[in-house]
């Protein structure tokens, strides 16, 4: 298991609940997209999309991944862990 905490330039731009809520959509996406915990680009990608719509204000977990599985273009449904 990762966590977004480590793609973060500033740790503390973020308070324990949208750090929490990132995280949560972080570990969602990576599993639905199968990136390897090796695949360390792959999830700064991901980790880096996060970061940026959680900056513009989105704080709900499910709606950050639903946001970057649909512009993968993976996201049918929701996922369920």
């Amino acid at each position: 298991m990762g966590t977004i905490i480590q793609f973060m330039r500033v740790q503390n731009a973020f308070d324990p609940e949208a750090t929490s809520a990132m995280s949560a959509a972080f570990e969602e996406v990576c599993h639905a997209l199968k990136l390897a915990a090796g695949d360390t680009h792959g999830r700064e990608v991901i980790a880096s999309e996060i970061i940026e719509l959680a900056r513009r204000g989105e704080k709900d977990p499910a709606r950050l991944r639903d946001l970057i599985l649909r512009d993968d273009g993976t996201a049918q449904r929701p996922i369920r862990p």
